[in-house]
């Protein structure tokens, strides 16, 4: 067999990427069906919070059960609860909201390991991929609350950080569960980002450090109290534009 005899011919060139952009128009197709479908499943739900963390936190860890505790005093205060629908902390929120007077919602991902479905979840939506589940969980959330996390809690942090920062989303409570736990990473944010001009110093307001869960619920009341839950116009079209 010679080189030549490997090297595709134009004509197999050709024909693979007409199947590839057959598929790739076919997947483009379906991430808009989630889309739809997520946004038709949870328009229902409001107001809600989404609850980030770890899906490593075994169930016998104070994290685990301080976000438990958590979710349920926001369940009972009125609002559903967000979390990822897999184990660990997300775990931890939807039990909390179950065995509350409001939904447990999750927004589980299919992933090759970690994300395993929860039981406690009153409405259970299935995600192929990261971008359109982070959207739905800023779309439909009055308010974040943060509890520690990986790579994955961190991600979903920044970008909620991020999009309220530049007005592409409306200006909500990002509140962080954990002073021993965050404390460094704020500590840095103020040394290196802020010293810098990376961002502004008034950046910092956008985040809130708050252990106990009923300061939590009153810190999230405290933010609507004169204006109520509900999107106003202009950010019903910042929400359209995430």
């Amino acid at each position: 067999m010679s080189v030549s005899d490997k090297v595709p011919q134009a004509s197999d060139r050709v024909e693979h990427m007409q199947r590839f952009r057959s598929r790739e128009a076919w997947h483009v197709l379906k991430i808009m069906a989630e889309f739809v479908e997520s946004t038709e499943a949870l328009s229902e739900i409001s107001p809600a919070v989404s609850i980030f963390g770890s899906a490593r936190t075994p169930r016998a860890h104070g994290y685990y059960k301080l976000t438990e505790e958590i979710a349920r005093r926001l369940s009972d205060a009125g609002f559903s609860v967000i979390s990822g629908g897999g184990p660990g902390i997300m775990e931890a929120a939807s039990k909390g909201a179950f065995f509350g007077k409001s939904p447990s919602v999750g927004l589980n991902i299919q992933l090759p390991h970690e994300q395993k479905p929860n039981e406690y979840q009153d409405l259970s939506l299935s995600f192929n991929h990261f971008f359109s589940r982070k959207v739905m969980f800023v779309k439909h959330a009055v308010a974040y609350v943060v509890m520690p996390g990986g790579f994955g809690t961190l991600d979903e942090m920044f970008e909620a950080l991020t999009l309220v920062q530049t007005g592409k989303s409306r200006k909500i409570p990002i509140i962080l569960v954990g002073r021993a736990f965050w404390q460094g990473l704020l500590d840095w944010f103020q040394a290196q980002l802020v010293a810098e001009g990376m961002i502004a110093a008034d950046d910092m307001q956008l985040i809130q450090l708050i252990d106990e869960p009923g300061e939590i619920v009153e810190a999230i009341f405290r933010h609507y109290e004169m204006r109520g839950f509900e999107a106003l116009p202009e950010e019903r079209e910042q929400l359209l534009n995430l």
